[in-house]
């Protein structure tokens, strides 16, 4: 198995690298580093952008690979660490929609909520405003898929257990949560409601929380000057 004392993880408090971090704690993947950051990095850490030239989080490094993508990474984790119940195999009917979900994440669900994110909470440029809220609404709006599957009572996304789908679907819920999408645009469905709270009751999770509010703490300590 390939050792976790070469992985870093760069990252900031309700970041989409939260999407890795929960996965290495599912996993039970230890002696990493973790250096959680004030957002966005590449305007207040000195050095960030040296090592990941765009900026972005998460930056996530393993030896000589170096990764950018959110949802990628848990896919490289799961893969180079495994075996793991995490991943669903090829060979698994519900292999087409565990890929599905992971990419819809992101691509569907977290896109829209980063225009929010810039256009109204951080720059609110007039006119852009506009923008941002339109974005927000269509977040509420593809919501849908998710609902229409579990609607049938289903517990997790895929193959009938807890896999990284779950963990980049329900990482989105949490961040429209923590910008109160789910109250401005629209509540989310009950179903989707019991669904976070299914997944934020994992052990693995809270265990994710809290070292992030101890990685954060321990990275404001340091002297500006050895930060990275």
């Amino acid at each position: 198995m390939a050792s976790a004392k070469e992985i870093t993880l760069y990252h900031c408090r309700q970041a989409r690298s939260f999407r890795v971090l929960w996965t290495l704690h599912e996993m039970g993947l230890k002696e990493y580093e973790l250096l959680t950051m004030p957002f966005p990095p590449r305007f207040l850490v000195p050095g960030y952008t040296k090592l990941n030239p765009v900026g972005t989080i998460p930056f996530f490094t393993h030896g000589d690979v170096k990764m950018t993508e959110s949802c990628g990474i848990p896919l490289y984790l799961v893969e180079k660490f495994g075996p793991t119940s995490l991943q669903v195999k090829p060979e698994e009917p519900d292999y087409g929609a565990y890929l599905n979900w992971i990419t819809h994440a992101d691509a569907t669900l977290t896109f829209p909520q980063t225009v929010f994110l810039r256009f109204v909470m951080q720059e609110a440029k007039k006119g852009l405003q506009e923008a941002g809220h339109a974005y927000a609404k269509w977040f509420i709006a593809r919501l849908k898929l998710l609902d229409q599957a579990l609607a049938d009572g289903r517990e997790f996304l895929c193959s009938g257990r807890f896999t990284i789908a779950d963990i980049c679907i329900a990482y989105a819920l949490r961040l429209g949560a923590s910008m109160e999408l789910d109250q401005k645009f629209g509540p989310y469905s009950k179903a989707i409601q019991a669904y976070v709270q299914r997944m934020e009751s994992r052990p693995a999770f809270k265990a994710a929380v809290a070292e992030e509010d101890a990685s954060e703490q321990a990275f404001q300590g340091l002297p500006a000057q050895s930060k990275l």
